[in-house]
């Protein structure tokens, strides 16, 4: 960050913990729909477990979460699925300036506080900030230009350790 300008700090609240198979990086999928079929569990903390109410009717969610194992955030940068270098803010790479997650993600089944979810693409022990119903009508843009991802250099589909802390 330039040195003149100052940051306003924001507090989040953690809601609760996302668990996956995937206890390190490398190998994990890069997007959900490359996590497609692999089982997490959302475990919220028992004072939301009201918020979940009415959930069920809801194929996909969106997971709103904490990156805390990234590296440090880099203006340009190697994404996974391209050689060329990129501006990060043109491009889904975690090591961001605040390192804030999203994924979207099938609904299996609540139970109380415990969500059983598909198509998992997080570290396991992440901490969640928000969920978000996914609304076909409002979140799908299927005929959207993508940029450089319309024509990408590489067909990666997990990751490797370029981002995170080791």
């Amino acid at each position: 960050m330039p040195s003149n300008e100052t940051d306003e700090a924001i507090t989040f609240h953690t809601i609760g913990e996302i668990h996956t198979p995937f206890r390190e990086a490398a190998g994990t999928p890069i997007q959900t729909v490359y996590g497609q079929d692999i089982q997490g569990r959302i475990e919220l903390k028992e004072s939301y477990a009201a918020a979940l109410d009415d959930i069920e009717g809801f194929e996909r969610l969106w997971l709103i979460y904490w990156m805390d194992r990234v590296g440090a955030y880099k203006p340009k940068i190697v994404p996974y699925r391209d050689n060329r270098e990129h501006g990060l803010f043109a491009t889904r790479s975690p090591s961001r300036p605040n390192p804030i997650g999203m994924s979207v993600v099938r609904l299996l089944r609540r139970e109380g506080s415990t969500l059983y979810v598909l198509d998992m693409d997080i570290l396991d022990g992440t901490k969640l900030l928000d969920i978000k119903p996914y609304v076909p009508a409002f979140d799908s843009h299927p005929v959207s230009r993508a940029g450089w991802v319309d024509n990408a250099g590489v067909d990666r589909r997990t990751a490797d350790d370029r981002f995170h802390k080791t």
